[in-house]
């Protein structure tokens, strides 16, 4: 005798799960990690652009410029001035590139982490 769940889309009591039901899990776990790792890449590299227009000394007055770097400003709130350096381009480098580093290796981190499960 067969106990029927009533309500569609859950396990019956009796029998084991479904072979969809596993790959479909699979789906949506590699589905988070691609997300977590394109975040944790965007992150990074709108940190990394920063850099790159402070050291080509990009016109800070342009609008796209200034939103990379209110950007990289709100991604980098927690390192900036941990380096204080005389030269003002490896203080950007060292500031701005700790937390692109830091987002890489957690957000990898993560998605490794879930693809392995």
């Amino acid at each position: 005798m067969r106990n029927i769940d009533p309500v569609p889309g859950y396990q019956a009591y009796n029998e084991p799960p479904g072979p969809d039901r596993s790959l479909q899990r699979q789906a949506n776990t590699r589905r988070t990690a691609i997300a977590i790792c394109t975040i944790a890449d965007i992150a990074a590299g709108l940190l990394g652009l920063w850099i790159l227009l402070f050291l080509l000394d990009a016109n800070r007055a342009n609008v796209f410029v200034e939103f990379v770097r209110s950007t990289a400003g709100l991604l980098s709130w927690w390192s900036q001035d941990i380096f204080t350096m005389n030269t003002e381009a490896l203080r950007v480098v060292l500031n701005y590139g700790l937390p692109a580093v830091v987002y890489l290796l957690i957000g990898h981190g993560i998605a490794a982490r879930l693809n392995r499960a």
